[in-house]
């Protein structure tokens, strides 16, 4: 029994000590999972393709904007080349007589207007001291003060802010010469990408369709007939009321007396059409200026016709043409160049009015419309007003049968 006894404090001892052993010992650390690393390089890579996207994008917008232009153009100019190449004439003599025909217009409406403001200028400068002296008469004689033309001239010529300006005009010419030259650069991209697009369609359609299911090539082929057919619509319409305003501002200004009358009337059409919203504005500033040179009163009934012909254009004129070859509602086509003007801007505003009239067209077809019920609320009180007896009969029978 001694040695049991023995024995027993020895194993209560160890036990103890065994299991301080096992607890002081390291345990093993935890594992990372294997997709952690793959997803940290996943997201690192996401991260560098966006900024790399990013930094592209913000390099290409002038770029990606020019064939933007040059697209709606193509689209603007491809009725007229279809209608020549459908005559047995090749796509690209069509495009090249169209874009001929575009550049022979544009060329001879600036040499027109650049020898009238040269004339202009010429006349102001040479009449500047007469119409000088005329204000400085007008201010005496109401204020009651004593200046002098030659005062004025004097302090005009001596002055610091026209020191400084003359000396930033002259430190800013080559930016103005850089700007002029980027310009032009602008002008023959577009109009090489305009030129591709229009003479290479239907290849260019071909290239698309081929990557698409026959369903999708049905769309497309779909949504370009009607982007040709609203952007040669929107063209069509500014084109004619460009005529109307012309021809109203060359009555008036005929009358008036006011030299290169046909010149600024055309003027006034291009410019107040083809630039939204404010071109009416700007257009009317030249001749309200050469009025000006011939009697201020002048200027007054050139302003106030500028004014009273916006109305008339914006409630009468171009509700009715617009509704004809665009189909878009005013408000709507407001609003659009509103939007494409803060998106894009003055590109935006430019061709906001037929991408609009496009995407509501192109819409329309996936959208089920149903008959409107004829109720006073919906239809106003003035069409059951407006309608006659026999209407009324005729409307009591259907409801009856």
């Amino acid at each position: 029994m001694a040695p049991t006894e023995e024995t027993l404090p020895s194993d209560a001892d160890d036990t103890p000590s065994a299991a301080r052993a096992s607890s002081d010992s390291p345990q093993p650390a935890a594992r990372m999972p294997r997709w952690l690393p793959r997803a940290m390089v996943l997201a690192l890579a996401l991260v560098a393709c966006y900024r790399l996207a990013t930094w592209a994008f913000d390099r290409l917008t002038g770029l990606l904007l020019n064939i933007l232009i040059a697209f709606f153009l193509a689209l603007a100019i491809e009725p007229a080349v279809d209608r020549m190449a459908a005559r047995g004439m090749r796509r690209g003599l069509a495009t090249g007589l169209v874009f001929l025909a575009i550049l022979i217009g544009t060329a001879g409406f600036f040499t027109l207007l650049g020898s009238m403001l040269a004339d202009q200028i010429i006349t102001m400068v040479q009449d500047f001291p007469q119409y000088l002296d005329n204000v400085v008469r007008w201010i005496n004689d109401t204020f009651h003060t004593h200046l002098s033309r030659l005062e004025i001239q004097d302090s005009l010529v001596h002055s610091d802010w026209l020191q400084s300006y003359v000396k930033n005009s002259a430190d800013n010419v080559l930016d103005v010469s850089a700007q002029v030259l980027g310009g032009l650069f602008k002008v023959l991209t577009v109009t090489l990408f305009a030129f591709y697009f229009a003479a290479d369609g239907p290849r260019l359609r071909r290239a698309l369709c081929s990557v698409l299911p026959p369903t999708r090539q049905v769309e497309v082929l779909r949504a370009w007939e009607i982007a040709v057919a609203k952007t040669g619509g929107y063209i069509y319409s500014r084109g004619l009321m460009a005529l109307i305003s012309g021809v109203a501002h060359y009555i008036l200004l005929e009358a008036l007396g006011v030299p290169y009358a046909p010149a600024l009337a055309v003027w006034v059409g291009l410019i107040s059409q083809f630039i939204p919203t404010i071109g009416t504005y700007l257009a009317g500033a030249l001749p309200m200026l050469i009025a000006f040179t011939i009697d201020p009163w002048y200027a007054l009934w050139v302003l106030v016709f500028v004014v009273i012909y916006q109305q008339f254009e914006n409630y009468l004129l171009q509700p009715r043409i617009t509704a004809r070859t665009v189909d878009i509602h005013p408000a709507v086509s407001f609003g659009s160049v509103i939007a494409g003007t803060a998106l894009l801007g003055a590109v935006g505003a430019l061709i906001a009015i037929p991408a609009t009239a496009t995407l509501q067209a192109f819409l329309g077809a996936y959208i089920k419309r149903y008959d409107v019920t004829d109720d006073l609320r919906v239809h106003g009180r003035t069409r059951r007003r407006g309608m006659s007896a026999l209407a009324r009969m005729r409307a009591a029978l259907a409801r009856r049968s």
